[in-house]
């Protein structure tokens, strides 16, 4: 799945290890999901949107959707 979670990220001024803390994961999780190499769970997902006050799919992007 792909994600913009980088780039929102850099929007708010926070680095990985900062967004790792505010969202109780570590930075290798951060890492790992910017990269598309992780998917999170759908919890995490949720956090991690409710920290951003964005929806999910603003954030993470099905396989097959556009970007």
């Amino acid at each position: 799945m792909k994600n913009r979670l980088k780039v929102y990220r850099a929007m708010h001024d926070l680095t990985q290890e900062d967004l790792a803390e505010r969202l109780g994961v570590t930075r290798q999780t951060i890492i790992a999901i910017e990269k598309g190499k992780y998917d999170p769970s759908l919890s995490l997902a949720f956090k991690i949107a409710r920290f951003f006050k964005s929806k999910i799919e603003d954030i993470f992007i099905p396989d097959g959707e556009e970007t």
